[in-house]
């Protein structure tokens, strides 16, 4: 153990405050970015139209906020998100454990995983709507058939990289194919598979966003288009931050739950440079 952990351990104190100074040091590019903005903004080298100041699109959306169209659009790209996201971790799992235990699913799903892996899936979104119109069912369609893929690349790997000492020691015990399954496979795949839900979650608010500006409707994707349609330049930008500060929540957030998740495991224990 190093120096620094064992007086972290010794000075619980100590650890809150250095914790503290790498919070405001990874927040520091965040504020200069956004006082670089405004003080560009404001210079006169850009119109007002064509960028706005921070000042200005932060009002924007506290008046968003207090009228309630901010939370309307955060809550139906949240749900589209996460909707499509929790379909897509499901069955790209399910996929992934028969790819890496049956010679018959892997036989089917490689070369559809191998051609649709790299290919851009919007390519599907005329026919998405053609079959689904443009409500709710369509986006979540469409968030689930891209992050899939992701998920299921980790889940194969992980399960295959899961070292045979273990699964003969297992068989050794008397396992059967399910607690060989649910014992050991998946444990030890689970940081591997937990990588690719990571993965998949950021691609998921990605193309949710996508598909709303595609689509239309509510939402923040629809919010900055039908802005954008009327010249409202506040209102575009104000989409950009929004977007952007969810996504890192959701990012972070998972991050976290990913650390309790993993308790248990090696990297839970490490030191960390984070």
């Amino acid at each position: 153990m190093s120096r620094a952990a064992n007086a972290d351990e010794r000075n619980p104190a100590g650890r809150v405050v250095r914790g503290a100074i790498w919070a405001a040091a990874h927040l520091g590019s965040i504020v200069g970015l956004l006082v670089a903005w405004e003080v560009f903004a404001r210079s006169g080298a850009v119109t007002m139209f064509m960028l706005p100041p921070f000042s200005a699109v932060a009002a924007r959306i506290w008046a968003d906020g207090v009228d309630g169209n901010l939370w309307l659009n955060v809550g139906l790209t949240l749900y589209r998100t996460f909707v499509g996201f929790l379909l897509a971790s499901v069955i790209g799992v399910g996929i992934g454990i028969a790819m890496a235990r049956t010679r018959w699913a892997r036989w089917f799903f490689d070369p559809i995983i191998s051609v649709g892996f790299p290919m851009p899936k919007v390519v599907f979104l005329p026919v998405v709507i053609l079959w689904l119109g443009v409500f709710d069912v369509s986006k979540i369609t469409m968030v689930a058939l891209e992050a899939v893929f992701p998920v299921v690349t980790a889940t194969v790997l992980g399960i295959q990289g899961v070292g045979h000492e273990l699964v003969w020691s297992a068989r050794n015990m008397g396992a059967k194919d399910r607690e060989l399954l649910w014992q050991v496979l998946l444990p030890a795949a689970f940081p591997q598979i937990m990588t690719g839900i990571q993965v998949a979650l950021p691609i998921a608010l990605i193309v949710a966003v996508f598909a709303e500006m595609a689509m239309g409707g509510f939402g923040l994707g629809g919010a900055m288009m039908q802005a954008s349609r009327f010249a409202d330049s506040r209102g575009v930008f104000a989409g950009i931050v929004e977007i952007a500060v969810i996504g890192y929540c959701v990012v972070k957030g998972l991050a976290v739950l990913r650390h309790h998740l993993l308790l248990w495991h090696q990297e839970a224990v490490s030191p960390s440079t984070v």
